[in-house]
C-alpha cells in the first residue's frame, strides 16, 4: 500500500512541477515585460531561468530538508538527461539551429563549471570558494544571454556569425534562433491581463512547490523502501521525469496530447530556440541549483562519489562532444546526437548497475 501511494504522489509531484513550472514562467515573462523590461532582457534573464525550475524548486526543498543527495543529484542529474537525451534527441532530428559564437561560449561554460566542481570537491564537500566561482558563472551566463538576445533583436553583428545547423542547406539560409516568426508576443496591456497573470504566477508557483515536495517525499520513501541510494534515484527516475516534458517538445509533441496545447500556450521562448534552452537549463543546474541548494543547506554541501564518478565525466565528454566539431568544422553533426545518446545510456547503465557508495 505504502508503495502504490508513494507511486502515485511520485506521478502526481511530476506532473505538478511541470503544469506549475510552465504556467509560472509564462506568467512572470509576460508580468517583467509589463514592468517595462525591454524584451531582449525578459529573454535574455526570466525566458532561461524558468525552464530549471523544477530542479531549482526540489534541490531547494531537498537542501532544506538536509537531504542533500537527492538536491545535488537532481541538478547533475538533470544537466546530464538535458544534453544526453533532450538535445541529442533534437541533433538526431536534425531541429537544431544555433549561432556558432553563442554555442561555443555555452559549451565552454559548462565545461567551465564541471571543472569548478571537479576541482573544489574535496573530501566529498564543495568548499565555499567552489560556490562563489559557480556563481561568478551564473552572472556571466546571465550577461552573455543578454547580449545574445540583444544581438538577436537588433540584428547587430550577426552578419558576422556563422549559424551552426545540421540540415543540409546553405548556412546563410539557416534560421537565426529568435529572429523567426515563433517570437513571443504578449497580451494587451490591461487591468484584467496584470491580476490574471498574477494570478498565474502564485498558482503557478503553488503547484511548483506542492510538486517538489511530493517528488522530495516520494523519492525518500522510496529510497528507504526499497534501500536504494537516494542519489540513483536523482539520477534515474527524476531526470528522466524532468526531461519528459522538453522530451515531448523534441519530438514535436507525436501523439498530439493536452500537455501539447497547454505548452503551446505557456511557450515563453521561440521554437528555433529549443535547443539553445536546452543547454541553458544544462547550464542553470550546475551554476545555480547548485549553489541555491549549498546556501538553502548552510553548511559545505556534500557531492557524493555517485557524482563525482558518474555525472561529471559524462557532461564533460558530452560538452567536448558538441564543442569540438562545431570549433574546427563549423557545424553540427547527427553523429554528434547518436554520440551523446550513448554517452548517456552507457551512463544511466552504469549508475542502475554499478551505483557508488558515499553518494
Amino acid at each position: 500500500m505504502i508503495v502504490l501511494v508513494s507511486l502515485v504522489l511520485f506521478v502526481l509531484g511530476m506532473v505538478l512541477a511541470a503544469v506549475g513550472s510552465r504556467l509560472a514562467g509564462r506568467c512572470a515573462t509576460w508580468c517583467f515585460a509589463l514592468c517595462g523590461f525591454p524584451l531582449w532582457v525578459v529573454s535574455g534573464t526570466v525566458a532561461s531561468l524558468c525552464i530549471a525550475l523544477p530542479q531549482l524548486m526540489l534541490a531547494f526543498l531537498a537542501s532544506g530538508l538536509s537531504i542533500t543527495s537527492l538536491a545535488v543529484g537532481a541538478a547533475l542529474a538533470g544537466a546530464v538527461a538535458d544534453i544526453g537525451l533532450v538535445l541529442a534527441v533534437c541533433v538526431l532530428r536534425r531541429q537544431v539551429t544555433v549561432l556558432r559564437g553563442e554555442f561555443i561560449r555555452k559549451c565552454l561554460l559548462l565545461l567551465a563549471a564541471c571543472l569548478v566542481l571537479l576541482l573544489f570537491v574535496r573530501d566529498g564537500l564543495l568548499s565555499y570558494t567552489g560556490v562563489g566561482l559557480l556563481m561568478a558563472l551564473f552572472v556571466l551566463f546571465v550577461l552573455e544571454n543578454i547580449a545574445c538576445q540583444h544581438r538577436f533583436i537588433y540584428g547587430e553583428g550577426l552578419e558576422r556569425e556563422t549559424p551552426l545547423t545540421v540540415h543540409g542547406k546553405a548556412a546563410s539560409d539557416a534560421a537565426v534562433p529568435g529572429a523567426d516568426d515563433g517570437t513571443v508576443r504578449f497580451p494587451a496591456m490591461s487591468i484584467a491581463n496584470s491580476l490574471r497573470n498574477l494570478g498565474g504566477v502564485v498558482l503557478g508557483g503553488a503547484l511548483l512547490v506542492a510538486g517538489a515536495y511530493a517528488l522530495v517525499v516520494a523519492s525518500v520513501t522510496f529510497a528507504n523502501l526499497t534501500g536504494i541510494i537516494q542519489a540513483l534515484w536523482a539520477a534515474t527516475f527524476l531526470s528522466l521525469g524532468f526531461s519528459l516534458p522538453l522530451l515531448a517538445e523534441a519530438f514535436q509533441h507525436p501523439l498530439g496530447s493536452v500537455w501539447k496545447r497547454f505548452a503551446e500556450r505557456c511557450r515563453i521562448y521561440p521554437p528555433a530556440a529549443f535547443p539553445s534552452h536546452i543547454l541553458n537549463a544544462a547550464i542553470l543546474n550546475i551554476t545555480l541549483v547548485l549553489p541555491i541548494a549549498s546556501l538553502m543547506y548552510r553548511k559545505r554541501l556534500p557531492v557524493g562519489e555517485q557524482f563525482r564518478s558518474y555525472e561529471l565525466p559524462a557532461c564533460v565528454l558530452m560538452a567536448l562532444v558538441l564543442l569540438v566539431p562545431a570549433a574546427c568544422k563549423r557545424r553540427l553533426y547527427r553523429w554528434q546526437g547518436a554520440a551523446c545518446l550513448g554517452i548517456y545510456l552507457i551512463y544511466l547503465a552504469a549508475v542502475m548497475l554499478a551505483p557508488r557508495a558515499g553518494a
